[in-house]
């Protein structure tokens, strides 16, 4: 059994005592030789060296084993964040950002220690006395660096632990006492003890901050401060008076310096774009400031150094596969490619985009195992034909939706650094580029339904009529064309390298990933792919219903809705509008299940589709959604339809009516009383059975219909004119009568 190990790695060493070990693999060198790691769950625990072959050993030999579920990963949602959670993991980060990624100097005992204590003596040394944060200790800077390095290597990491204790969200209210850490001369009356800030004091910083800071003025935070003490303080809160016995202090009467860039910070300090942006222009901010900025001329050390990934409209129309009457549009292709080996290690074919849903869908494909990806579509392959389900160190895009604010969700929860080329230099993603022009080249001329260069030109052929394949099929194709690249296709004109050379390994993706994860490893990282894909599937409200808990018109249902019966207090109207609805992550490629994010952020809930919605299982959420659209057309159009008709129904049911009514009105007698009318239903009814049983009853021998039956259900007055015949058999209904009187007579 041949073992890979890459970064994040949770290696789980057995014991015989039961009181296993659990460390994170930290680094690994470019030669594979030599790994650091670190016990995730010892407070003092520190990085130590392991060679490789004894982990791998160890495996093979069954004392320890690879664990995939990580107990640190996070799903974290930036706005969800508080305040104050953002503000002490940024510090934090700030702190610690310029040794961590000192690998692998910051892992060795020797070299650790001077490190640290430079940090400390910089970070102290250029502190200036109104910072919020105190001054910089060895114990917290140790504190840090253990829990970026236990919890995944992830700024998310360093969020604080007490996210649920005490009164999240809620600040002290001002009092008689004032608030912080008192004053070192309190008791000098020129110092004084300083006032609270209170809501009006708040409402005064942000009209002083909006007037005089975010201006394009560019005043400095100190001067706005004296600005705003200039307009919204009077003479009298600025007097110091010679005679201080029994009068007040000015620092009693107006906040302090401090206290502003205190507020400044806590309602101002995350939105770094807003404090740029509304100083200097928003242009300004995103060619000079903003933090994910794009270069993609750094050498790539190994496989999973660096991703380009690009989008691209596939020149092809496709049908549904619910109706293949139904004409879609074209795809949209997304590529991930390893730049090292130029490996395509993501892949993602659909309707969306290209946008950030495209996006991401593209990226969780990159983390996924390929054999059960390729299974999907009916594709048998095995681990070595497409061995990708890594992260990488960076993504290379062009400016579209790696520059959006959804780039955060990657930088942030999965560690990734986000470059992006130039505007107007594509050639940057020269890679992807390339490759996206040969798919183009090699689908046409197999594909009904291919666009051609005269498709806009006048008389040219309608290609949109030609479409044949449905979106699952066409994905089927890219798959194979994928493959083939990675295991088949020599590239051209790439750059050997001459160990390369001297291994004999042909440019062949494949061949050159597996040589770069041998020789040149330590950039690859995993991570739980559940993990992945719940911080990059879209979200949506699901709403729970008496039916299933319903989302895009599709019923759900879960164990957790049987056992809390979700549905039951649905139907019985106990749910507020609010605890009917629910957050959910959804896969837009595939209707099978949708998933409820746990609070705690490492689990989820899946659901599954009810009975009778199982119609839609294996498709897209695009393909119902035409459908749910046709279907309403379709009712539309019926209802219009159908309303002639039964105007026509009603018509006639009322003339049956009416001929009814006169009828029975005609031989009425009015005289007859109400219970005279009613106390023989019994016997009518009898009468009515036995006569309907002789009417009703099968007789195939041939002879003429009595027209007298007929004309005396139709018409009465003229069924009265025909005398009857006389029959052979005895009238059973006279009998029955006659009998019933004398029953009657007896008992009287």
């Amino acid at each position: 059994m041949q073992v890979h190990l890459f970064v994040n790695n949770l290696v789980e060493w057995i014991s015989e005592d039961g009181k296993n070990q659990i460390d994170r693999i930290l680094w690994i060198d470019e030669g594979y030789e030599v790994a650091f790691l670190i016990n995730i769950y010892e407070e003092k625990s520190l990085p130590r060296q392991v060679f490789i072959n004894e982990i791998e050993a160890c495996i093979k030999s069954s004392a320890a084993i690879i664990i995939k579920k990580d107990p640190w990963v996070l799903i974290v949602l930036e706005e969800e964040l508080s305040s104050k959670d953002k503000i002490l993991r940024d510090a934090a980060w700030r702190i610690i950002s310029s040794i961590v990624t000192q690998e692998p100097p910051i892992y060795e005992r020797n070299q650790r220690g001077s490190l640290v204590l430079k940090l400390i003596e910089d970070h102290n040394t250029t502190r200036s006395s109104s910072e919020v944060e105190g001054k910089l200790t060895k114990k917290t800077v140790y504190k840090y660096l253990k829990r970026y390095w236990q919890r995944g290597k992830n700024i998310n990491a360093l969020l604080p632990d007490y996210k649920n204790s005490g009164g999240k969200g809620k600040q002290k209210l001002a009092g008689d006492v004032k608030r912080g850490r008192p004053r070192k001369y309190a008791n000098d009356p020129e110092i004084g003890i300083g006032v609270n800030v209170t809501e009006e004091t708040k409402m005064t910083f942000r009209v002083a901050i909006s007037q005089f800071y975010h201006t394009s003025e560019k005043r400095s935070l100190v001067a706005a401060y004296e600005k705003m003490i200039q307009e919204y303080y009077s003479e009298e809160d600025l007097s110091n008076y010679d005679d201080l016995h029994g009068s007040i202090a000015m620092q009693d009467r107006i906040p302090s310096l401090v206290q502003f860039k205190y507020w400044y910070d806590l309602e101002h300090g995350q939105n770094v774009e807003k404090k740029i942006s509304t100083r200097i222009g928003k242009r300004e901010y995103l060619q000079n400031y903003r933090p994910i900025t794009g270069n993609s001329t750094a050498e790539v050390t190994g496989p999973g150094s660096r991703y380009q990934v690009d989008a691209t409209v596939g020149d092809v129309y496709l049908v549904s596969s619910y109706n293949r009457k139904w004409i879609i549009g074209r795809p949209v292709i997304y590529v991930v490619i390893d730049v090292f080996s130029r490996m395509i290690t993501g892949v993602y074919v659909g309707l969306e985009g290209p946008s950030w849903l495209g996006m991401m869908m593209a990226l969780a494909n990159m983390a996924m195992d390929k054999v059960e990806y390729c299974r999907q579509y009916g594709i048998d392959i095995s681990e070595d034909d497409w061995p990708c389900h890594h992260l990488p160190d960076a993504i290379l895009g062009d400016r579209g939706e790696l520059i959006s604010k959804n780039a955060n969700i990657v930088t942030q929860n999965l560690n990734i650094k986000i470059e992006n080329a130039a505007p107007f230099r594509p050639d940057w993603k020269g890679i992807v580029e390339r490759r996206f022009r040969i798919i183009n080249e090699k689908v046409k001329p197999f594909i009904p339904g291919a666009v051609d260069i005269d498709f806009n030109q006048r008389g040219g052929r309608d290609y949109r009529l030609d479409s044949k394949l449905d979106l699952d099929q066409f994905t089927q194709i890219i798959i194979r064309m994928i493959l083939h690249h990675n295991n088949q296709h020599m590239l051209k004109d790439y750059p050997r390298t001459v160990e390369m050379i001297a291994d004999e390994v042909l440019p062949i993706p494949a061949q050159l990933w597996k040589w770069g994860i041998i020789h040149c490893s330590g950039r690859l990282r995993t991570l739980d792919p559940d993990i992945i894909k719940l911080n990059l599937m879209p979200r949506g409200n699901a709403t729970i219903t008496e039916k299933g808990i319903k989302f895009k018109g599709i019923y759900y249902t879960c164990d957790r809705a049987d056992k809390e019966m979700w549905l039951s207090n649905a139907r019985a109207g106990s749910l507020s509008r609010a605890e009917k609805k629910l957050e959910v992550s959804y896969d837009p490629r595939k209707t099978d299940y949708i998933y409820i994010p746990a609070q705690d952020g490492r689990s989820f809930t899946q659901c599954i589709l009810i009975a009778p919605d199982s119609k839609y299982k294996s498709h897209n959420f695009y393909d119902v959604g035409y459908l749910f659209a046709e279907e309403e057309l379709q009712r539309q159009k019926s209802a219009n339809r159908e309303l002639p008709q039964t105007i026509d129904l009603n018509k006639e049911i009322e003339k049956i009516v009416d001929r009814a009514v006169d009828m029975t009105n005609a031989v009425q007698d009015p005289t007859m009383s109400k219970l005279a009318r009613t106390s023989a239903i019994r016997d009518n009814r009898s009468i009515e059975k036995e006569n309907r049983r002789e009417e009703e009853s099968f007789d195939l021998s041939p002879k003429e219909k009595d027209s007298s039956k007929i004309l005396s259900k139709t018409d009465p007055d003229k069924s009265s004119s025909i005398s009857p015949q006389p029959s052979l058999k005895p009238n059973y209904t006279d009998l029955l009568r006659a009998k019933r009187e004398k029953n009657k007579r007896g008992k009287n």
